[in-house]
């Protein structure tokens, strides 16, 4: 009987998904985006790649590299403004991320790594530094490796070296039973995360339209390569090559990224400065954003512009 109730349940589902109407959250109040930077693209290869840039033209280049799930206007628009007071803020969007071009197939982290030091020539930068969360921290372990003498300053945030280091089959698994779900209908895990921001206040009211929208804007397949390509990761052969000063912020109750593993990874590098942030879980950079732009305004050692 249960396994009939579960059927039919089931077949309404994937019926409501094919046939029913396109609906949406219940917002209240005026909607808006939460920070108004226009940005461009920049072609690396035959590639295109939407590019944020704000902040006094004078100032420091820092480069953002936004974590999986999140573009990078939705991984950093808590900072960007604050940050913007003291460097020239460049936010690239990874391939298969925001406005940056759906690339087919699978990809390594290396990639990632090779197009933002693409982007960086592209718009005529030599040096930058950079600061790398989530997925962004693998890529930009890799770019620091790769083009140490594009990187003045290394920052890394709820990343680590070996990011899946146990019950990887596991995980891989889930990886892909939630890409078999997405293929079905996207908004399952969309409404799940869109949930978690509301009910945590990690996102304002005013804000809601906006962010339902961005996470919407998933190619169902590209959007788990990505989470293929970080299961894959692994740096522990060569993270303690890099020879960039180098920031390690730790939200101590990581539930993304063990923080174990984060603690590895700032000893392997050889971290010049490690924080932790007592009680801040991966969504670290939305609930605590002023403790993220004080730690890297001090690292970076930069003044205000303004």
């Amino acid at each position: 009987m249960i396994r009939q109730i579960l059927g039919y349940l089931g077949l309404a589902w994937l019926a409501w998904r094919l046939f029913g109407p396109e609906t949406e959250p219940t917002y209240v109040g005026d909607q808006e985006r939460p920070i108004r930077i226009p940005g461009r693209t920049v072609l690396v290869g035959e590639r295109e790649f939407f590019v944020r840039e704000t902040g006094p033209e004078s100032a420091p280049p820092l480069v953002l590299a936004h974590g999986w799930s999140f573009d990078g206007e939705m991984n950093f628009f808590s900072i960007i403004p604050a940050l913007a007071e003291r460097f020239r803020v460049i936010v690239p969007d990874h391939r298969n991320h925001g406005k940056s071009d759906r690339i087919r197939g699978s990809f390594e982290i290396e990639d990632l790594a090779d197009e933002i030091v693409g982007v960086l020539d592209g718009m005529g930068y030599d040096q930058a530094d950079l600061f790398g969360y989530s997925m962004g921290g693998l890529a930009a372990q890799v770019v620091a490796r790769r083009y140490p003498d594009r990187v003045r300053r290394l920052i890394l945030a709820g990343t680590a070296a070996h990011p899946v280091d146990r019950h990887r089959p596991g995980a891989l698994l889930g990886i892909w039973a939630a890409r078999s779900l997405a293929r079905l209908s996207k908004k399952e895990a969309a409404m799940f995360t869109f949930r978690y921001l509301r009910r945590n206040g990690l996102v304002e009211p005013t804000h809601e339209r906006w962010m339902w929208t961005a996470l919407l804007n998933r190619d169902p397949t590209l959007f788990y390569e990505s989470a293929f390509a970080a299961w894959r990761f692994d740096s522990r052969p060569w993270v303690g090559e890099i020879g960039a000063p180098t920031m390690v912020i730790i939200p101590t109750v990581d539930q993304i990224v063990p923080v174990r593993a984060q603690h590895d990874l700032a000893q392997r590098i050889g971290a010049e400065r490690v924080v932790e942030l007592v009680g801040a879980g991966h969504e670290s950079i939305l609930s605590h954003p002023e403790a993220y732009v004080e730690a890297i305004v001090e690292f970076l050692g930069v003044e205000s512009r303004k």
